[in-house]
């Protein structure tokens, strides 16, 4: 890999709290920033040098991050709000630096499936044909590969609390169960869905744009107290992973990190099965590429899209109603410290909504969450 002509940092080297950052990862094609911030060492200009640390699973990042183990860390939007709220794991204040990448995870099932899916139409009659309950796994509880298999499910007339059963399996682990047919389906991130079908042992029946169309995805993530303390180490870091996503914008160095991380110590699969659905050539009017940046486009951490997921939780009955969820999100993204970093960058700082028409035809605009939630017919 050749470095880019990197852009210096106004901060100085000297004025960093911690220059030494232990960053946190899971096998997925979306953890490209990271890879690439750290091989190309672009946090050099802005003082920082990082070491990547890989996870085995979702919930090993959440447990590193609260022990400080992890300084931040590639994480699941979801999961970042499900701390913040005390599902699943004890309550910690928790900030989304930034977002890394939008769409890039699919829905797989099961080659049983897939063919009962192709002969009876819809997916309802389709699972009636199992003659038992449907097994599908998600990454997190919170986390985005369950909400957007929820809301697929739902939109298709399928209860994902009722009609289905929803296991946790951490993403690596995915294609193996699929294969010791433990599972009808699953939604993870690539390349596993890539994997799958490479391996013969299930087929792409959805990808995440489709149920929303450049949906927030992956985000750096760490402690609230971490912000606090290191304010300016926070900031370089942001602009260092800006860096990274810009780089990803050309093709042919997409290409490039799908070599690397084809690696044992990144993902360890085939570099083709990386670089097929990371290439924009493969894009559809429902497969949505994976995007990195686009201007900055990508990257604002928006506090309309935490509130979706809370809209989510309180559909599925993971919480009661919250009368400040807008100042929650407000809180979690760190909006402030982004815009700082975005302007020492040259980036411009998207709108603060963007309206989006969802699968089942909704709008979220990131206003009204009450009545969005109330308009679901399908909910917990």
């Amino acid at each position: 890999m050749n470095a880019p002509t990197q852009h210096a940092s106004p901060d100085a080297p000297e004025r960093l709290e911690k220059t030494h950052l232990r960053l946190g990862f899971v096998a997925l094609s979306d953890a490209a920033p990271l890879v690439a911030a750290k091989l190309l060492e672009f946090g050099h200009a802005h003082g920082l040098t990082l070491e990547l640390c890989r996870q085995p699973s979702w919930a090993a990042v959440r447990d590193k991050l609260l022990s400080g183990d992890l300084d931040a860390a590639h994480a699941l939007y979801g999961l970042v709000y499900g701390v913040q709220l005390g599902l699943g794991g004890p309550q910690t204040d928790m900030s989304v630096l930034m977002v890394l990448n939008r769409n890039g995870q699919a829905i797989t099932v099961s080659n049983r499936l897939a063919a009962a899916l192709d002969e009876h139409g819809t997916l309802p009659a389709a699972l009636r044909t199992l003659g038992r309950k449907p097994v599908f796994a998600q990454t997190f509880p919170t986390g985005t590969h369950a909400m957007w298999l929820y809301y697929w499910l739902a939109a298709q007339g399928v209860h994902p609390l009722r009609d289905i059963e929803s296991v946790v399996i951490p993403p690596p682990q995915m294609v193996g169960a699929l294969a010791e047919e433990r599972l009808d389906g699953l939604c993870v991130g690539d390349p596993w869905n890539a994997v799958a079908e490479a391996q013969g042992v299930g087929q792409t029946a959805a990808y995440s744009s489709e149920v929303w169309p450049d949906h927030p995805e992956k985000v750096l993530a760490c402690r609230r107290d971490f912000v606090s303390a290191h304010p300016n180490t926070a900031r370089a870091l942001v602009q260092t992973m800006l860096e990274a996503c810009r780089w990803l914008d050309d093709s042919g160095h997409r290409v490039e990190i799908a070599r690397r991380l084809a690696q044992p110590g990144f993902l360890g699969v085939p570099e083709e099965l990386i670089a097929s659905r990371l290439r924009n050539e493969a894009a559809s009017a429902v497969r949505l590429p994976v995007r990195f940046f686009e201007g900055g486009a990508v990257n604002y951490p928006r506090p309309s899209d935490g509130v979706w997921f809370m809209t989510q939780y309180r559909r599925w009955g993971m919480i009661d109603h919250i009368d400040d969820c807008t100042t929650i999100a407000a809180a979690i993204n760190a909006t402030a410290l982004y815009r700082e970093a975005a302007r020492n960058m040259g980036i411009p700082v998207p709108a603060e909504s963007a309206p989006q028409v969802l699968i089942d035809g909704r709008v979220w605009d990131g206003n009204h969450a009450d009545a969005y939630v109330d308009g679901f017919t399908i909910r917990a």
